[in-house]
Parts: C-alpha cells; sequence; structure tokens
C-alpha cells in the first residue's frame, strides 16, 4: 500500500538546483542534524540497581548468518526530500543494506521511462526522485537497490528494459532510454540484483479491497501467471538478477480468504505456478490496525501475535513456519532455494498516529527485525525513509507527546490538515535510533544469529556473534515503569575486558555510550524503562 497519504505543505527538493541525475552522486554537505550523535565518558551510562531478570546467550550455536540485504528501507519515487543534501548522510548512518523502490502502490502505477504515473489520480511523482536520483543517493551510501516491477499498469516489457538500463552498462545496448530531463543516454552497470513483480496485488479488488492499480484480470492465479512470463523476460536481460513474488502473510488480511475469482486463497494458488520462476518471495506485516493501537500489544506481537477489535496477526514464529511450509508443499526441490523477505513493515497498516513517532515504534522496530532474522527471514524493509504527517490516534494512553503520526524515520517538515507541525525535514524520529541500534548489535554478512531468552516477556534479547568471535547482545525493556538489573549469562563463551555499551530511550536526544568492566561469561546490565541497549562485548 502507498502509505504516503496527503500531504498540506509541498516541501522543495534540492535536486533541481544540484543536478542530480543519470547517476551521479548528490554533493556532501554537512546536515545540520548531529546524526551520529554519542555521548560518551564516565556518567554517560546508566548506573546498577533495578528489578532482578536474566538472560542466557547460547554463544556457540549459531542460528545463521545474516543475507547480505538482511535490513532495508523503503524509498520512493514522490519523495520529494530523497535527494536533498543530507539525506545520503542520514541514510548511511543507519547501516542499511538495501533500499527500495519506487514505493509500495506507487510501483503498480509507476511508468520508470518517464518517471509518472499510469493514473495521476491514483499518486503522483516528483522529477527529483526519478530512478537514476534514486540510484545517486543508493551509490553515495553504498547500499544495494530492490526494484519492483509494474505489474499492475505495465508489462513484461517494460520490466525488462528497465533491468537492462540498469544493469546492461553499455551505449550500444539500444535499450530504451529515459526520457526525464536528467536521464542518461546509456544503460548503466548498477548490478541491481533484487527484483519484486508488482506489489500487493491482493489489494486490487480480488477481495474486496480496491488499493492497488491492476488492469489485467483481479485474481491470484492471473497474477502468478505474470510472474512466470515477467521473470523469464527480465532474466533473459540479466540471468543472475533474484526475482520475488507477492504473498500474504499467513493469519493476516486476505490470507486465507477465497472469491469468485480466488476460488482457492491467494498463497495456495500463486505458489504452485509460480514457484519454479521466482528466488524469493514476499510479505508485508503491519501487526495493528488505526484506532486499536496499543503499545503493550504491539511490543507484544513478534513474540506473541495480536488481537483487537480492529486488527489480528499471529506471532513471527508461527507466520514464518506457515510460509516455509506453504513453500515445502507446493516448491518441492526448489523450497530451500526460495528466500522469505519482509518488504514492508511498520506498526500500523494506516493513518498513523502518535506511537509511530514515540520510542515504542523504535523498541518495535528493533525487536520485530530480529525476530524475523532468528526465524529464517533474509530481508526486513521497514516503510519509510520519509513519508508525510497524519491525524492519527493520538490517545493519551499511547506513550510520547507528538500530535501526529508519520511512518518515515526522517520528517518530512509538514503540517497536517488539522495543523500539526513536524519538526524540521530530516529530524530523526525515534524509529531512526532503531536502525542505528541494530547496526550496533550488527547484520553483517560475517555476523551470526546466536539463540537468546529472557526470563522475563518485558525484556526482550537478542544476540549476535561477530566476525571476530566477540558476542553483541541487544536488550528491549517493554515496560514502560521497570527498571531491570539483567544478570547475563553466556552459555560457551567468557569476556574479559571493557565492553561497550549504547543506550537509547524515552527521553535520548541521540544514543549514548559508555564503557563496562566484564570478566568471565556472567556479567549485569541495568535497562531503562521503554529503552534500547546494545552491548558490545571485547
Amino acid at each position: 500500500m502507498d502509505r504516503r497519504g496527503a500531504s498540506a505543505l509541498t516541501v522543495v527538493s534540492l535536486a533541481a538546483a544540484m543536478g542530480i541525475g543519470c547517476g551521479e552522486t548528490p554533493d556532501a554537505a554537512p546536515t545540520p542534524l548531529d546524526i551520529g550523535a554519542l555521548s560518551s565518558g564516565p556518567g554517560a551510562g546508566t548506573p546498577p540497581g533495578g528489578t532482578p531478570s536474566s538472560a542466557t546467550i547460547a554463544a556457540a550455536s549459531p542460528l545463521g548468518h545474516f543475507s547480505p540485504i538482511a535490513l532495508g528501507l523503503n524509498g520512493a519515487a514522490w519523495d520529494g526530500d530523497l535527494v536533498d543534501r543530507g539525506t545520503p548522510a542520514l541514510l548511511d548512518a543507519t547501516g542499511v543494506q538495501i533500499v527500495r523502490y519506487p514505493g509500495g502502490s506507487t510501483s503498480d502505477n509507476y511508468h520508470w521511462l518517464s518517471n509518472t504515473p499510469d493514473d495521476p489520480a491514483q499518486g503522483g511523482t516528483v522529477a527529483s526522485a526519478n530512478f537514476d536520483a534514486f540510484m545517486s543517493v543508493v551509490t553515495a551510501t553504498g547500499s544495494q537497490a530492490m526494484i519492483t516491477v509494474n505489474y499492475g499498469s505495465g508489462t513484461e516489457q517494460e520490466a525488462a528494459d528497465w533491468v537492462r538500463y540498469a544493469n546492461r552498462g553499455t551505449a550500444r545496448d539500444h535499450s530504451p532510454l529515459p526520457t526525464y530531463a536528467t536521464g542518461c543516454g546509456k544503460s548503466h552497470a548498477y548490478g541491481i540484483r533484487y527484483w519484486e513483480i508488482g506489489n500487493e496485488l491482493y489489494g486490487d479488488g480480488t477481495y474486496g479491497a480496491t488499493w492497488e492499480v491492476n488492469h489485467k484480470a483481479h485474481d491470484p492465479a492471473t497474477y502468478a501467471q505474470g510472474v512466470v512470463s515477467y521473470s523469464a523476460a527480465m532474466k533473459a536481460v540479466d540471468p543472475s538478477i533474484q526475482v520475488g513474488a507477492v504473498l500474504t502473510a499467513p493469519g493476516n488480511w486476505p490470507d486465507g480468504q477465497t472469491s469468485a475469482s480466488s476460488p482457492r486463497p491467494w498463497n495456495d494458488t500463486v505458489l504452485p505456478i509460480a514457484c519454479g520462476a521466482v528466488d524469493f518471495v514476499v510479505v508485508h506485516w503491519y501487526p495493528q490496525g488505526p484506532t486499536g493501537e496499543s503499545d503493550a500489544a504491539l511490543l507484544a506481537s513478534p513474540e506473541e501475535g495480536e488481537s483487537t477489535g480492529v486488527s489480528y496477526t499471529p506471532s513471527i514464529p508461527t507466520m514464518m513456519a506457515a510460509l516455509k511450509s506453504e513453500l515445502a508443499q507446493y516448491c518441492g526441490n526448489h523450497a530451500s532455494a526460495v528466500q522469505i523477505m519482509v518488504t514492508e513493515t511498520n506498526s500500523v497498516s494506516y493513518n498513523p498516529g502518535k506511537q509511530t513517532t514515540s520510542i515504542v515504534n523504535a523498541l518495535f522496530l528493533a525487536d520485530e527485525a530480529l525476530t524475523w532474522f532468528e526465524n529464517g527471514a533474509a530481508n526486513v524493509d521497514w516503510w519509510a525513509l520519509h513519508n508525510s504527517p497524519f491525524d492519527g490516534n493520538v490517545d493519551p494512553a499511547l506513550q510520547g507527546s507528538a500530535d501526529f503520526g508519520d511512518y518515515g524515520v526522517l520528517s518530512v517538515g509538514e503540517t497536517t490538515a488539522a495543523g500539526a507541525a513536524e519538526p524540521p525535514v530530516n529530524t530523526p524520529f525515534p524509529s531512526y535510533y532503531g536502525l542505528q541500534m541494530l547496526a550496533k548489535l550488527g547484520h553483517r554478512p560475517q555476523d551470526a544469529i546466536v539463540p537468546a531468552s529472557s526470563s522475563n516477556p518485558l525484556v526482550g534479547v537478542h544476540a549476535v556473534r561477530s566476525a571476530n568471535g566477540n558476542i553483541n547482545l541487544l536488550l528491549v525493556n517493554k515496560d514502560p515503569a521497570v527498571r531491570y538489573s539483567v544478570t547475563v549469562s553466556l552459555a560457551g563463551a567468557s569476556a574479559h575486558g571493557s565492553a561497550a555499551v549504547f543506550r537509547y530511550g524515552a527521553n535520548s536526544a541521540a544514543i549514548v555510550e559508555s564503557r563496562m568492566a566484564v570478566h568471565g561469561s556472567t556479567f549485569t546490565v541495568a535497562v531503562d524503562p521503554r529503552s534500547l541497549t546494545a552491548v558490545e562485548l571485547p
């Protein structure tokens, strides 16, 4: 879904003045924000003390390694701040490895050659966020790109031409070239490996709801056949690319639904037809529904699922088990080669409120991403880099003082219809620091996920064994009022020396760093209410 929504103020990008296009890197410029702010030194850490709790790290029993594209963000062709001078540095500081484009439901309404929508009434684009401008940001940050090609109003040829322009890298390729002003006169060698076929096509009216543009027949069998033909056309241009198909997240609407055009549910129809043509499958996860937000329920949802009067979801382990079972059932010997990716996620499905801009969403981001990885997901992409403010749920029972919601990790400096004003453009929201805390833990391909358990359901714990063999851990205190003193036991390992401790909480302006002496296989860390604490052991 395109979760941008209407905006009351247009922010003028610097891209036109900068002349960005054709894969050029945006000019470096200092950002007015202290994006890497780390307070350190004596007194910067949290003093010991608190209610006793415990955690165990099975340091010698890795679950597996992260993929090269484990953590990502969503970008968009309508993002007027995508190529602002400060954006690449801010993006780079998150540690994300991949950026998805051209932005949710915009993908099925987007013609990349002209950087224009098929139907302007379904959402527009901005000239400064065309494909080459997007790639200039990706290149500047050393990340990768994931492209969602236009299934709904596009063709296999249009998708194959995009692959050719992006990856063939020659002036003699005779491929169609962009018509937007800053497009190149030759194709590129961007090396984009990951390509999705459409976005949330089950929202085209197949089950009643109509948010996705689709000019083809509205049924999962037609979509699956389209995946096969798109994949063949695109891989004929570049056999090295990876192609993905849209599935429904198990237990989340419309999973399990049937209709006149879908006598069997979406996944049970798409997989038997399309599985042999894909390298990964895609699900999206927004556990809560608007008006039903609950901080406690959101923070419990990755491990326990969630149910309100307006939404329901199983837990992440349950969803992953169901997806793996479906792949095994329908993909045969190919099942083990098909990766599972979560290319959109945030807390609430639409009309976001204050919860999205509070510390709660930062805790949810970190905890859910790691829970997906621990259960075998190859990629998790947060929605989004920038979005826009909404007049959503501002219930006083929800933590935080903001009078607006925003899916973005960075502000766009706009004002809502009701007059709620965001901070200046590119001001980080708490979710931005949630991404940075994941980078402190580590999610590189050489890092291994190791099992971790907690005695307290309100204190989540995740652990990583870095390439040098050292253990890093992340403690997620979901309790709104209690400070815990967590005794951590390392099973199969020990540490000796000075550990780096990084903290981010409800009253933090930035991530705070301190040092802690560690000797042996047991140590104690104090964690404040509703906070993230990462420990890098020596």
